[in-house]
């Protein structure tokens, strides 16, 4: 047996409970901030929780700038408006608050805060991110509003490039925060439906790097203990938003996936980043539509892995179907459409759809090899709700 050789890397400094948010001015202050930009998106600027964190920020003498300027798919357009807004107000470092896509634009922001490169310079290819002048990036503290992307400790953003209809992937292993901030409280008002779409979200990341090939142990314990925890808070928190113990333990969770996928990702990313892309559907909610369909077409190269998580969560019926019949009735449960033709999407694209999956880097450490035309027709499943 070959015996692998691997680099592993594991995440930041997390400040977890209720009422952490209150703190966010120290946090700015240990790593050398003056005049942090708070990034976020519209729908939260006018928000008490964004409002009352400038507020604190400038109130503690930082002087604290915002800016509100991102898309739920965050576009590269929208990465140069929030550089323009950092090097306007001459800032010194980055809060990231929101969900996903505000936390990834908002890394990107950083990241590009003194380079000379454009963006795309930066894509997750090869050796590219070499090119980073990592003395021109800046400091960041995440503060997650959503609990499931997990981008709070990840090292990449996914930024669409609206010209070519793709999303990339901008990486430097710097751009993981520094500090994060995992406050529930922060997430109580968030609606069933979101709170719903970003847990599968979580649980999608959570389960694709356990299913994943490459060898990372410890990855593999994390992912199957955050599945484990969502699988016991995701409906309670969808159920009663103010139970703040399940939104805490979801925020783990979510942290968790996020820490997880360092092992890999699969089919339901490589999908759902293409078709994020061309039709501007929401992430969480494509992964979790995604889900049955990929993890059926997975089903037998896993299953092993399958039948060992069906044990550990203590799951009704025996085998690797009893991980699919679970996935499918707690989707059913939290509302979750059961095909993409629900949320808009119909096969028109479905080859286009296949080429960029297969293309995607998640693509690489699926179970499965799959080739475009495989690819194209896990989509067309989807859309026809056939499994």
């Amino acid at each position: 047996m070959n015996v692998p050789s691997v680099n592993w890397n594991y995440p930041t400094a997390i400040k977890a409970g209720p009422g952490r948010i209150k703190e966010l001015p120290d946090w700015c202050r240990e790593l050398g901030m003056t005049r942090p930009l708070l990034v976020t998106d519209p729908g939260l600027a006018a928000l008490p929780m964004v409002v009352g964190a400038v507020a604190a920020c400038r109130q503690a003498g930082l002087e604290c700038g915002l800016f509100d300027g991102i898309k739920g798919n965050p576009t590269g357009r929208n990465v140069d408006d929030g550089v323009a807004a950092y090097r306007q107000g001459a800032h010194d470092g980055v809060i990231a608050l929101g969900g996903g896509s505000a936390l990834d634009a908002a890394k990107a922001v950083a990241l590009m805060a003194g380079q000379k490169r454009p963006l795309w310079d930066f894509e997750d290819v090869g050796d590219n991110y070499l090119r980073v002048d990592v003395a021109g990036m800046a400091p960041v503290v995440a503060v997650p509003t959503t609990a499931g992307t997990g981008s709070e400790v990840g090292r990449a953003s996914v930024i669409t490039d609206e010209s070519a209809e793709v999303k990339r992937i901008i990486f430097h292993a710097r751009m993981l925060p520094a500090i994060v901030i995992l406050d529930p409280e922060l997430t109580v008002g968030l609606p069933p439906g979101i709170t719903a779409a970003t847990g599968m979200d979580a649980l999608s990341h959570n389960l694709e790097a356990y299913c994943s090939p490459f060898f990372h142990p410890m990855a593999a314990g994390i992912a199957i203990e955050g599945m484990r925890m969502i699988r016991e808070y995701l409906p309670q928190a969808v159920a009663d938003g103010g139970d703040l113990q399940a939104r805490q333990q979801m925020l783990v969770a979510s942290c968790m996936g996020a820490t997880a996928f360092q092992r890999g990702l699969g089919a339901m990313h490589a999908l759902a980043h293409p078709l994020g892309a061309l039709y501007d559907a929401h992430h969480g909610t494509l992964n979790a539509i995604l889900m049955p369909y990929v993890l059926k077409a997975n089903q037998q190269a896993v299953a092993p892995r399958l039948e060992a998580l069906a044990r550990y969560l203590d799951l009704p019926g025996q085998g690797p179907g009893a991980v699919l019949e679970w996935v499918l009735a707690l989707r059913e449960s939290l509302g979750i459409p059961h095909t993409l033709a629900e949320i808009g999407i119909d096969e028109a694209q479905a080859e286009r759809v296949g080429r960029m999956a297969a293309e995607d880097p998640s693509a690489g450490t699926n179970p499965v090899a799959y080739t475009p035309g495989q690819y194209a027709d896990l989509f067309r499943a989807a859309i026809r709700g056939n499994l």
